[in-house]
Parts: C-alpha cells; structure tokens; sequence
C-alpha cells in the first residue's frame, strides 16, 4: 500500500508544481505585460521582467545616495560655517584686543606728555620764581666810591679774597685819592713801558695775572680793578688790609 500511495503522491507533487509554475508563469506574464510597452518585441519581454527589479533597485539606491551625499553636503557647509564664525569672532578679539592696546598706548603717552610738559612749566615757573628772588636780593650799588668799594667786597667775599671795607678805602686814597682814572706816568713801571693805571694802581701783568672772573677786562674798571688789587694783596702780603703803603 505504501508503494502505490507513493506513486499518486508524486504525481499530485507534480499537479501541484505544474500549477504552482503555470500560476507563477503568469504572473511573470502580467508583470511584464504590465511593465512593458505594447509594441515591444516577444524577446524583449525576458529582458523587461529581469531587468525590472534591478532599476528599482538602482533608482532606490541612487536616491539614498543623493540624500547622503546631500547631508553630507549639509555637514560640510555647516561645519564651514561655523569653522568661519569662529574665524570670524577670533578676528574681532584680536581686532579689538590691538584697538585697546593702541588706546591704552596712547592714553600712555598723551599722559606722559602732559606730565613732561606739567613737569617743563613748573621749571620755567621754579627758574622765574628763583631768578624773581634773585633780583629782588641783588643789591643796587651806587656808581661811585662807596658803591665800587661795596660791590667789591660782595665779589670778593664770594671768591673767598680776604679784605674788609676799611683796607680797601684806605689804599685806594692813597694810590688814586679815588679817582678810577688815575695813571702813574713817571715811575719805574711807567718808564719800562707798564704805567700803573686805576683806583689801586695796578699794572698791566698784574691785572691779568690776578684778574677776577666776572669782572670787566678794562683795567680802568673801578670793580675790576679792585677786585684784581685784593686778589694780589692777597697772594703776596694775605690781605689788602696788610697792605699800608707801596705794593
């Protein structure tokens, strides 16, 4: 009974699978049939139905393709922008950290300036103020013999020449009687060609040997004449004081 059960059984397999091909033949018929235009060849119609699936899949992977390669696209671009936002907002640090510090360097310097300049003017007024008591201070000296005979002294006293108001006044009557102009043309100094010439009778040499700095040159000069006779006396007897008759 197995034996002939499995032969009626291998031909209802066999019913089967012919419908099974002949439904699935038609539905690849219709398919194509579907897909395929009207006036195309019989021959073609295999390569329509086969082809088919893979132009579906072409165009469906060509789709994805486009969507990633266009997010892709998207990345980049946003990524661009914010590489150049970032670029963009260190610039205007930087832009802005040199504009500050070029501020500052100039507030700097228009500080140092005005300080120079603050520190220049109340010199000037320091060297006004002084010269101001200065003035104020100097003494006035008459234009005569007590004058020429103060202002000596002051002079003297300021170079450390010793000498008093007493020794002067008394060797200049003696030599000159006062008289600034006086010269002696018959001594021995006149006849070897240095006449003594002024209040104190000095010659020449003398008075360029002993001449006093800031005085006048001139010889005649009642001050400078003075002055040179003291700085003389000085050097030879210790002070015009010592000094009481010919020198």
């Amino acid at each position: 009974m197995s034996a002939s059960s499995t032969p009626g059984l291998s031909r209802l397999k066999k019913t089967h699978k012919a419908s099974i091909a002949g439904v699935a033949a038609l539905g690849a018929a219709a398919l194509a049939f579907s897909l395929v235009p009207g006036e195309a060849s019989a021959e073609a119609e295999p390569q329509t139905v086969s082809a088919a699936p893979v132009a579906w899949s072409s165009a469906a992977g060509s789709t994805q393709a486009k969507a990633v390669h266009l997010s892709i696209e998207q990345q980049h671009v946003g990524a661009d922008k914010q590489a150049k936002d970032f670029a963009a907002k260190v610039k205007a640090a930087e832009a802005k950290a040199d504009a500050k510090a070029k501020a500052d360097a100039r507030a700097k310097a228009k500080a140092s300036a005005q300080a120079k300049a603050k520190a220049e003017a109340k010199a000037r007024a320091d060297e006004r103020a002084a010269a101001s008591r200065a003035a104020a201070r100097k003494p006035v000296y008459a234009n005569n013999l007590d004058g020429w005979i103060r202002q000596s002294l002051d002079i003297m006293k300021s170079k450390g020449i010793p000498g008093s108001y007493d020794g002067l006044h008394r060797n200049i009557m003696r030599e000159s009687t006062g008289n600034p102009n006086a010269s002696n043309g018959w001594d021995i100094n006149a006849q070897n060609g240095t006449p003594s010439i002024g209040l104190l009778q000095v010659i020449q040499p003398t008075f360029d040997a002993f001449h006093v700095s800031g005085t006048s040159t001139n010889i005649a000069d009642p001050v400078a004449n003075i002055t040179a006779a003291a700085n003389y006396a000085a050097d030879k007897y210790g002070s015009i004081d010592n000094v009481n008759g010919a020198y």
